[in-house]
């Protein structure tokens, strides 16, 4: 349980399942552009034309160097660099529910504003 919360502790990576868990299968540069729009506008309606090609950037090195690998490790997605596929592994169902919970959260902001315990 630490573990998949500390995997799904980051906004891009549960940005980049949540795109892959809607068709199991995503390419980089569209992952890429898809986290971009979604940590601009907070949401997840991102508007791609509003990236530019340095925000673009910071999510390529940040997925290249940091989150793909890590999701690898645990057997959450397998990526291949040359063809820029991503695709979900045998470990995301063990993580499924745990991710839903936080999409639910992170689509409904009267969810987001409940006080903390």
């Amino acid at each position: 349980m630490e573990a998949a919360c500390s995997l799904l502790s980051k906004s891009e990576r549960r940005y980049l399942l949540y795109q892959l868990s809607d068709g199991r299968r995503a390419n980089i540069d569209a992952l890429i552009d898809q986290i971009a729009a979604w940590e601009l506008e907070g949401d997840q309606q991102g508007d791609h034309d509003a990236i530019d090609e340095e925000t673009r950037q910071q999510v390529y090195i940040s997925l290249i160097h940091n989150h793909l690998p890590r999701l690898a490790d645990y057997e959450i997605i397998d990526y291949d660099l040359r063809s820029g596929d991503v695709v979900l592994d045998d470990g995301f169902e063990d993580i499924k529910p745990l991710l839903e919970q936080f999409r639910q959260t992170e689509e409904h902001p009267e969810l987001r504003k409940r006080a903390t315990l």
